[in-house]
């Protein structure tokens, strides 16, 4: 007798096993990312900026914000080499300038200079422009301007204005220390690249091939701006005639927190 009971204790157990188990599916655990998406995770993390940094930023002219800072230097370059668009006559445009600033003073130091075809000139022009508070002046082909509307221009010039900005970055997992100051690195999409001196003419294109933008979380303001274009049937300085070639747009700051010594030009 004990013995048929233990057998159909085992048959019990047998047949229980073989019963379907009911599956809770908040048991099971969710499938990790592999380990290329859980290396990149912890690098961005690590590299992130700070609040409110840390989602993304925008800077529609690159030099946004250097208005609130005490001081600093920067230089900015837009460059073309290539061809009328449809021929093979070379095209070539340069344009330089560098800005210094005394946020105590609301003083500006310009210097610019530019060159090529596709600003009408064949030779180097440059000029030098200062605003002191609201007084601002000109020099140029060794002749002074103070008071006019084209001394006002030449003194509060941009480098938004001549090469643009972006519309919005996203923190890139990098960080460095790029002239003098701590930045991390961010990147963009093409859509949001702002060019007001560059238009792609019908059917034409305007390609990046490469970029970097660094910013200063400190300072909340974009350190370098480096930018290599491909363009094809676009307008450069809204010239008449459409071109074809390379574009590089070069932005640093420099010496931020320097309140520069700027006085009136030599020669006014």
């Amino acid at each position: 007798m004990r013995r048929t009971l233990v057998i159909v204790f085992i048959i019990a157990i047998a047949l229980a096993a073989c019963e379907p188990r009911q599956i809770n599916y908040d048991d099971v655990p969710t499938v990790a990312p592999s380990i290329d998406e859980l290396a990149t995770a912890v690098v961005l993390t690590q590299n992130a900026p700070p609040a409110p940094y840390n989602t993304s930023i925008s800077f529609p002219q690159i030099d946004d914000h250097l208005i609130d800072l005490s001081g600093w230097r920067y230089v900015v370059r837009l460059e073309f080499n290539g061809v009328f668009a449809r021929t093979t006559r070379p095209a070539q445009a340069t344009a330089n300038a560098e800005v210094e600033f005394n946020q105590l003073a609301s003083a500006r130091h310009v210097m610019v200079n530019t060159s090529g075809e596709l600003i009408g000139q064949t030779a180097d022009n440059a000029y030098e422009a200062v605003r002191l508070g609201p007084d601002a002046f000109l020099v140029r082909d060794s002749s002074c301007q103070s008071g006019t509307d084209a001394a006002a221009l030449a003194a509060d010039l941009r480098a938004g204005t001549l090469i643009g900005g972006i519309q919005q970055a996203v923190p890139a997992g990098r960080q460095a220390t790029i002239n003098g100051t701590p930045v991390y690195a961010y990147s963009f999409s093409e859509a949001d690249l702002l060019l007001p001196a560059i238009r792609a003419g019908d059917d034409g294109s305007v390609t990046v091939t490469s970029s970097e933008l660094w910013f200063s979380a400190e300072h909340n303001a974009v350190v370098r701006f480096w930018v290599n274009l491909e363009v094809q049937n676009a307008f450069i300085f809204d010239r008449q005639l459409p071109v074809d070639g390379s574009v590089i747009l070069r932005y640093d700051l420099y010496d931020v927190g320097t309140a520069y010594n700027i006085s009136v030009p030599f020669g006014c």
